[in-house]
């Protein structure tokens, strides 16, 4: 049984927000980091791998969709990305990158104390493109979560970057936001688990951190990419706006694009 394990989801290739949370002291004492999904498809992919791959087995890795669709298009299974950025990412990665992102689960169980068998993925238990929200149908969650065994009790996703908790027929519902590519409010955010849950959120320099990534990343829109997702200049209003639509979807391998 696990006393604390630190989430940190989408971190997209920002490297000094990794580096930001990871400083953080609840989540250098964390017994596990837990990675859910979306970790490279950024300006930085490389060195925010090299960063977690130090970590050594206090890391638990976790696939995104992101994450999938870079390894695809570097082993020639598929000719595009949605996201911009991604082919280039793509193509900044080593082959031991490629082969430790192809071989990530796409959902895993731990034991964390005070929430019993926690499972984590990166969008839902069954896909990791599927969109569901905070505020999502009672009877679109079932359906989302109708295939867990009983005796999963907390579910930690990721995906549209925004944090929430709620619960989902006594079952705990947890999504940790973004730490590279948060949605509504500026910093890195992530989860603490363990008796209870915290949504947390660290302030770190948006000006140095904007000029870290732009100096040390060759993609060529990276000034510009870097001041809109570190500053968050895409509200929580413009992303449940885009979202709304895929969440309302019903089965499985829904949607596509970001996230």
């Amino acid at each position: 049984m696990l006393n604390h394990v630190a989430v940190l989801s989408d971190v997209h290739g920002v490297l000094p927000a990794l580096e930001a949370v990871l400083a953080e002291p609840e989540v250098s004492a964390a017994d596990r980091i837990v990675l859910t999904g979306d970790i490279t498809a950024g300006p930085q992919p490389a060195e925010v791998l090299d960063l977690l791959t130090s970590l050594g087995d206090r890391a638990v890795w976790i696939s995104g969709n992101a994450d999938r669709e870079l390894v695809e298009y570097r082993r020639g299974e598929r000719d595009a990305i949605p996201d911009p950025i991604a082919p280039w990412a793509a193509g900044q990665l080593r082959e031991d990158h490629i082969d430790l992102l192809g071989g990530l689960p796409r959902s895993l169980s731990l034991p964390v104390r005070g929430l019993g068998k926690v499972l984590f993925c990166h969008a839902t238990p069954r896909d990791d493109e599927e969109v569901v929200l905070v505020d999502s149908r009672l009877e679109r969650w079932r359906e989302v979560l109708g295939g867990l065994d009983a005796d999963v009790r907390t579910v930690v996703c990721g995906h549209t970057h925004m944090p929430f908790v709620r619960l989902v027929d006594g079952r705990l519902v947890i999504n940790p936001g973004s730490v590279g590519m948060p949605y509504g409010r500026a910093g890195a955010h992530w989860a603490l688990l363990g008796p209870g849950v915290e949504l947390r959120s660290t302030p770190f320099g948006i000006e140095a951190a904007v000029a870290q990534v732009t100096q040390g990343s060759s993609y060529p829109e990276v000034a510009e990419w870097a001041d809109y997702f570190l500053h968050a200049r895409a509200t929580d209003a413009d992303a449940l706006a885009a979202f709304a639509p895929r969440a309302e979807e019903g089965g499985e391998g829904c949607g596509g694009g970001e996230g």
